[in-house]
């Protein structure tokens, strides 16, 4: 009955193991998905958005699927041989909140306060993160030509909304 006992113990013991183990890997892929949209929406902003060829009058377009959990297509579309710009391709674009929350883990994205301050989009911490989550967020805002602004209680990221 013992030996039963301890037999169900141990289980347990490496069952929680696992079950950490698998947080961690939970984690890692959320922030390497973060990682991907931010590189993505970088890439789109990078690509022409239509095409102006005399001969063809629709956009090319490629699909490709990230090689993470998440499987969502993200097409992207290029142009052929256009030489001079369009007036979508010289319009400033701006980011939104939403485009800049997109940007963090989950995990990241509930500690943070995101507020619309005219021409930035300001990063709040509503808790201590500690130096991990704080480089991870610095580094995220950074991608984004962002600025942390060290100002006591009153210290913001500040992430410019024109996208350069």
């Amino acid at each position: 009955m013992s030996n039963d006992k301890e037999k169900l113990s141990q289980l347990s013991t490496r069952v929680d193991e696992l079950l950490n183990t698998i947080n961690k890997i939970t984690e890692e892929l959320r922030s390497i998905s973060a990682t991907l949209k931010l590189l993505a929406i970088a890439q789109t902003q990078t690509q022409p958005k239509t095409t102006t060829n005399n001969t063809a009058t629709t956009p090319k377009t490629q699909t490709t699927t990230p090689k993470t959990i998440d499987t969502t297509p993200i097409t992207l579309i290029t142009n052929s041989t256009s030489t001079t710009p369009s007036a979508a391709q010289t319009e400033t674009k701006l980011r939104s909140i939403d485009d800049v929350r997109m940007s963090f883990p989950e995990d990241l994205e509930k500690k943070l306060d995101f507020e619309d301050k005219g021409e930035y989009i300001t990063i709040k911490l509503k808790q201590f993160l500690g130096s991990d989550n704080f480089a991870k967020i610095a580094s995220t805002a950074r991608g984004m030509n962002g600025e942390y602004i060290s100002a006591g209680k009153d210290s913001h990221f500040r992430i410019p909304k024109k996208k350069i």
